[in-house]
């Protein structure tokens, strides 16, 4: 567990703007969910920020669940489904009869078997779930979103639903093609206020999950771009060979090469097969506060990634689960990368990692 800092005024600030942008106000209900690793820094500065607004909040804490060990699995990061729950009825029906449910597990609530029952809410009631990243609170008040930040991301989605193809370019050799047509898609600015929805914070990110065979081309993860499943910054370049949604090659000298290589193989020998090497879900950020090079900035336990996927102009390729697409595995990763440019059909909405 993390070391227990002291919570700060502007911590319990930061938290308090965000939960009265998702319309909590005095005498609703709110849960905060949160299991045995989760950062009690996070807990701590939500329940104070809930009583300043009066809500009714209460903690529900859960044991984290232990990783399975029959066939042995590689570490386990960013599937965005916690495992905490584990269909327990009671807490199920706790959550769903909230008006607000903080969710502080580690990996979030977002691909979690339990999540349809829980927005569905009690028949009276349909609460808003806001996932709040396992970050250090220091990096998430530096991004807080505003109404210029989510309509952005509002005009942003709406442009990637229109689109057909997404075609990605770099300097560095990236000569990626994407076919959008029938990709579900959307966006998350950071907070939302509408019952029976979930959103997670920080936010300032637009993506899509590609329908099969949709993905072909040349993906280069050069120096300083980024591997959040290791919280590496890639030190030597990787050429990733794109087949049909498909990793087919990995080449690459360096250590960061030889990592990936080991842990995809791992993910097939456990899974019988190759999804992990598929494509998940690509996209790119438009948050002005988020910064790149934030990570050098905190331990690796202080560091979950979310403000890299953000960071306005970086462009996200991600690799594992696609339900669109069929496939499933708890095999992630997710790849930010700078200096990219991405082209919407014919337009140019990054131009080498800046917002056009």
């Amino acid at each position: 567990m993390t070391n227990h800092n002291h919570i700060e005024p502007h911590w319990i600030d930061c938290f308090e703007a965000l939960l009265r942008r998702c319309a909590l106000h005095s005498g609703e209900t709110a849960a905060i969910l949160c299991e045995s690793q989760s950062r009690i820094e996070l807990i701590e500065a939500m329940r104070h920020a809930c009583a300043r607004i009066g809500a009714q909040a209460f903690t529900l804490s859960l044991p984290t669940r232990p990783a399975s060990t029959q066939p042995p699995t590689p570490i386990i990061r960013s599937t965005g489904a916690s495992t905490a729950i584990a269909g327990i009825a009671p807490v199920i029906q706790a959550l769903a009869g909230s008006h607000m449910v903080i969710d502080c597990t580690v990996e979030g609530l977002m691909h979690a078997p339990e999540l349809p029952a829980i927005l569905k809410g009690n028949g009276t009631n349909q609460p808003r779930v806001i996932y709040v990243s396992n970050e250090h609170p220091e990096a998430l008040c530096r991004l807080l979103p505003d109404d210029a930040l989510e309509q952005a991301v509002k005009a942003h989605s709406k442009r990637l639903r229109s689109v057909k193809k997404m075609h990605v370019s770099s300097s560095a050799g990236t000569d990626l093609h994407i076919g959008l047509e029938g990709a579900p898609s959307g966006g998350n600015w950071g907070y939302t206020a509408k019952p029976g929805t979930m959103t997670h914070f920080p936010g300032g990110l637009v993506l899509a999950f590609p329908q099969a065979g949709s993905v072909n081309g040349r993906l280069v993860l050069g120096v300083g771009d980024v591997n959040l499943a290791f919280k590496r910054y890639i030190e030597q370049a990787i050429s990733l060979t794109i087949e049909n949604d498909h990793i087919t090659r990995i080449e690459g000298s360096g250590v960061d090469a030889q990592l990936m290589r080991e842990y995809l193989a791992a993910w097939e020998a456990r899974d019988g097969h190759k999804a992990a090497y598929a494509v998940s879900h690509i996209g790119y950020g438009l948050h002005p506060a988020a910064r790149f090079d934030s990570m050098a900035m905190f331990d690796k336990r202080d560091f979950n990634g979310t403000e890299l996927r953000c960071a306005a102009g970086s462009f996200l390729y991600s690799t594992g689960a696609n339900e669109t697409a069929g496939r499933y595995t708890l095999g992630h990763f997710d790849l930010p990368m700078k200096h990219c440019t991405i082209t919407l059909d014919e337009a140019v909405v990054v131009n080498e990692g800046r917002l056009a």
